[in-house]
C-alpha cells in the first residue's frame, strides 16, 4: 500500500514507524528538513521537505498513485487543505486528518466532513482519544494500561507485579490449573525492558509488567490474584485544563457516580473558559507545581491525580509531588517515550502515551478485511487485533494447538456466537469466530496472514 504521511512530528513519526515496519511504501512530508531527515535516517521511508498542502509537494511525494494520505501536521487548517488538494487534484481514494480544535470537532458541524465540500474520510482528534484513554485508566486505577474489546466484554489490563503478588514464581500452566474458572490469560510480559509473549512454563517475577486479557465479569478477581485489589475513587484532581483535561472533567460530570473533581490550570484565560464549560467541577487558577495550591486542591487526600498539561516534565513533577503529598495514585501524560522507563523509579502509577492511542485509532480505520479493533501496546512494541475468522483463513477448522502461531503471538479470547470463551489448546477455531490476538510488532505480518488481512483502504 502506498501511504503519504504529512507531518513528521511525534504523531506522524510514530505512524510512519508502524506502517513502514509492515512493508508499506511510506513517504513523509514536513516543512522542517531536520524532521524529515530524522525520519528517513531511522525508518524505511521516503522524505519530502515542503508544505504538505502544496500540490507540487504532494506530487513529488507520489500523490498521483497514493492509496492513503494521513494529514497529521500541527495545523488543523493545513491538514484540511491537504485532504482537499489530495482529493480534488490527485483523487487520493482515502484521506485521514488530525484535527485538534474544538471548533472543528463540534458535532453540529460533523456533516462538513466526508463530503465534496471538505472530503475527509476520517477525522482523528488525538486529544479526545487521550481523554478517552485517561478515563479508562481511571476506571482501573491499579493498572498502568487498560483497553476494552469484544463490545466491552473483554479487558486488557496492564499490571505491575509487586513482591507480594500471589501469582509470583508459579508456572503459568499451573496458575491456569489453580484458577481454572478464571477467564484470564497472560498475553505479554515486559521484563528488563523487553516485551515477550510468555509460554505455559514461564513464571512471573516481582517487577514484571504483564498484559492480561480478562472477561469483564472477572476483572475484580483477576486484579486480586495479581496483587492489585480494586480501589474505589471518589476524589480526583486534574492538572491541566487543555483539551484533554477539560474533556475528562466533562465526561466525569456526565457519569452517574458522583466523583468530586478539582481542575488546576495555570493560564487564567483558559481557567475561566474551563469554569464556564463545567458545572460541578471546582476550577483553580495557579501553578500545578505549587505545594500550597496542591494543598488547597486537597491533593493529599485525593484518590487520583491526573497530570495532563502540554509539558511532559511538568506532568512528571506534578505526579511526583502529588504522591509525596499523599495522593493514592498519579497518572501522567507522557509524549516522549524515552521518559517512560522513569515512571516506576519515580513512583508514578500509570502513564498515557498519546502517540500509541493515535496510532491505534488510525490503524482501526485503515485495516482491511474482518478486523474489528486494534490497539497498539507500549511504544508500538506489540499489537492487539480483534478479528473475525474467514473461511479462507489457515486458522479455520483447526484446534489452537495445531495453528502455527509465531513465537510472539497468542490468542487471548474467542467469541463463538454470543459466548466468549477462554482459549485452551484444544479449542477449535471455526469460520465466523471472533478472535483476540496479542502479537509482537515483528510478528504482526504473520498474524495477518493467518487472518487473511492486510493494510488497505475500504
Amino acid at each position: 500500500m502506498k501511504i503519504i504521511i504529512c507531518g513528521a512530528g511525534q504523531v506522524g513519526w510514530q505512524i510512519a514507524r508502524h506502517l513502514s515496519g509492515e512493508r508499506n511504501d511510506v513517504t513523509v512530508i514536513d516543512n522542517n528538513g531536520e524532521l524529515v531527515r530524522r525520519a528517513t535516517d531511522a525508518l524505511d521511508v521516503r522524505g519530502v521537505t515542503g508544505f504538505a498542502s502544496h500540490p507540487d509537494v504532494l506530487d513529488q511525494a507520489g500523490a498521483r498513485d497514493a492509496d492513503l494520505i494521513i494529514a497529521a501536521t500541527h495545523s488543523d487548517e493545513v491538514n484540511m487543505v491537504t485532504c482537499q488538494v489530495a482529493h480534488s487534484v490527485f483523487q487520493v481514494p482515502r484521506k485521514i486528518a488530525r484535527l485538534r480544535s474544538d471548533a472543528y470537532l463540534d458535532a453540529m458541524y460533523s456533516d462538513l466532513y466526508r463530503t465534496d465540500h471538505l472530503p475527509i474520510d476520517v477525522v482523528i482528534s488525538p486529544e479526545r482519544e487521550v481523554a478517552k484513554a485517561a478515563l479508562q485508566r481511571l476506571s482501573a486505577p491499579t493498572t498502568f494500561d487498560v483497553e476494552t474489546f469484544m463490545n466491552g466484554k473483554i479487558q486488557l489490563l496492564g499490571i505491575l507485579l509487586d513482591a507480594d503478588c500471589p501469582a509470583l514464581n508459579t508456572p503459568l500452566r499451573q496458575l491456569n490449573e489453580i484458577f481454572s474458572s478464571l477467564r484470564a490469560i497472560v498475553a505479554g510480559v515486559r521484563r528488563d525492558g523487553r516485551l515477550f509473549a510468555p509460554e505455559a512454563n514461564d513464571q512471573l517475577f516481582a517487577g514484571d509488567q504483564v498484559y492480561i486479557f480478562t472477561h469483564t465479569d472477572d476483572v475484580t478477581r483477576t486484579l486480586e490474584i495479581f496483587g492489585k485489589p480494586p480501589q474505589k475513587q471518589e476524589k480526583l484532581v486534574i492538572v491541566g485544563a487543555g483539551n484533554v483535561g477539560l474533556v475528562v472533567a466533562q465526561k466525569l460530570e456526565a457519569r452517574p457516580d458522583r466523583i468530586r473533581t478539582k481542575l488546576i490550570e495555570r493560564d487564567r484565560h483558559r481557567a475561566e473558559y474551563a469554569a464556564d464549560h463545567l458545572e460541578r467541577t471546582i476550577v483553580l487558577n495557579g501553578d500545578g507545581l505549587s505545594a500550597e495550591l496542591l494543598e488547597e486542591a486537597a491533593v493529599p487526600t485525593a484518590d487520583a491525580v491526573l497530570a495532563v498539561t502540554e509539558d511532559d516534565k511538568t506532568n512528571i513533577l506534578v505526579s511526583i509531588r502529588a504522591k509525596q503529598a499523599g495522593a493514592k495514585m498519579a497518572i501522567a501524560l507522557i509524549n516522549d517515550p524515552t521518559l517512560v522507563p522513569l515512571m516506576g523509579a519515580l513512583d508514578i502509577d500509570a502513564y498515557i502515551n498519546p502517540r500509541a492511542t493515535t496510532v491505534s485509532t488510525i490503524l482501526r480505520h485503515i485495516r482491511h478485511g474482518r478486523v474489528r479493533d486494534i490497539y497498539s501496546v507500549g511504544d508500538a512494541e506489540a499489537e492487539v487485533m480483534e478479528a473475525q475468522v474467514l473461511s479462507t483463513s489457515p486458522m479455520a477448522g483447526r484446534a489452537i494447538r495445531d495453528i502455527e502461531f509465531p513465537e510472539g503471538a497468542l490468542i487471548g479470547a474467542v467469541k463463538k456466537g454470543d459466548k466468549i470463551i477462554k482459549p485452551m489448546p484444544d479449542t477449535r477455531i471455526e469460520e465466523g469466530d471472533i478472535v483476540l490476538i496479542f502479537a509482537l510488532t515483528a510478528d504482526v505480518p504473520e498474524v495477518e496472514r493467518l487472518l487473511q488481512v492486510s493494510i488497505d483502504f475500504f
